[in-house]
């Protein structure tokens, strides 16, 4: 359960909880065990406003222009956040993985920027293209990953490409 597919998909869906819909602890608490964590969570609302810090600067990840500016920015939020790479299997309770953050019941926000900033690393390492970005439709800005060959996306889903679709349509048939 904690492929680094999964864990940049955490890592998404936390940034778009904590940043746009301003989630409190209960919805970061479902978002979490949603990806796997295991309960008890007990997420303070302090927690949660350290996680919102670390969504802040993972946003900067998603809104680089290139490779190279996505690496930089992501070197230095490992510079900032990692400590030595460990295995865990956090205590027999899950499979082994690898971790990053500074210990296995670190605080929440320091393992959310570690980990992410790691998961990103690595997708863009294996894959030479920036890992997601943001949505280019009107208004949105949420972030989004990009696993995919091919083109680059440019929007979060469906309905965020269909409505600036729709909206380029109208504009070019007034």
């Amino acid at each position: 359960m904690h492929s680094t597919k999964v864990m940049a998909r955490r890592a998404v869906a936390l940034t778009v909880a904590l940043l746009h819909e301003h989630a409190d602890t209960e919805g970061v608490t479902r978002v979490l065990l949603e990806y796997g964590e295991r309960p008890p969570l007990d997420l303070t609302p302090n927690d949660v406003e350290t996680m919102r810090e670390a969504a802040s600067r993972l946003v900067r990840v998603f809104g680089a222009e290139t490779v190279d500016e996505a690496a930089a920015l992501l070197n230095e939020l490992l510079a900032g956040s990692a400590g030595p790479p460990r295995l865990t299997s956090h205590h027999g309770t899950s499979t082994w993985h690898l971790h990053v953050d500074e210990a296995d019941d670190g605080p929440w926000g320091s393992w959310f920027l570690a980990s992410s900033a790691m998961a990103l690393a690595v997708l863009l390492a294996d894959h030479q293209r920036l890992p997601g970005g943001l949505c280019a439709a009107a208004g949105c800005g949420k972030p989004y990953l990009d696993l995919g060959g091919g083109s680059p996306r440019r929007y979060c889903g469906s309905r965020c490409a269909t409505r600036e679709r729709v909206a380029a349509h109208r504009a070019s048939h007034p």
